[in-house]
């Protein structure tokens, strides 16, 4: 089973992220930048890191790329080995293709546009290789 942390800040969206990854795991729930870095801190603590998040990239308090910067660091801080660092998929209703390059600068691992289609961002997570048969 994934563990799964969602940052999306619009309730219609986290909930229907919610109902679609829950099947595969357990899913935390954070609703900006600054709750999404102090759930990734807990996770890393207690030696429990997430598999996957799903970062919102326009969320208050903090955005979803300067939160995926952070993670990143923080992964490096605490010595992370690359293949053990959790996949980031950034979920965007922006049509700004400057701002999905620069999260895929920082490492997010792919983009889903919103609304998020199913079919597509299943592909990106089993593309992520995270959909294991156990």
């Amino acid at each position: 089973m994934l563990k799964i942390l969602i940052a999306e800040d619009d309730f219609t969206s986290r909930k229907y992220l919610y109902q679609l990854l829950s099947k595969y795991g357990e899913c935390d729930v954070v609703v900006d930048g600054l709750e999404t870095i102090d759930a990734y801190m807990i996770a890393l603590n207690e030696k429990k890191p997430y598999d996957l998040i799903c970062l919102d990239i326009m969320m208050p308090k903090v955005d979803g790329v300067k939160a995926l910067k952070m993670i990143r660091e923080l992964e490096g801080q605490n010595q992370v080995p690359e293949e053990e660092r959790v996949k980031i998929i950034m979920t965007t209703a922006l049509g700004e293709l400057d701002v999905v390059q620069t999260a895929l600068e920082y490492g997010c691992n792919a983009y889903a546009a919103k609304p998020i289609n199913v079919d597509k961002l299943m592909e990106v997570i089993d593309k992520l290789d995270l959909l294991k048969n156990d």
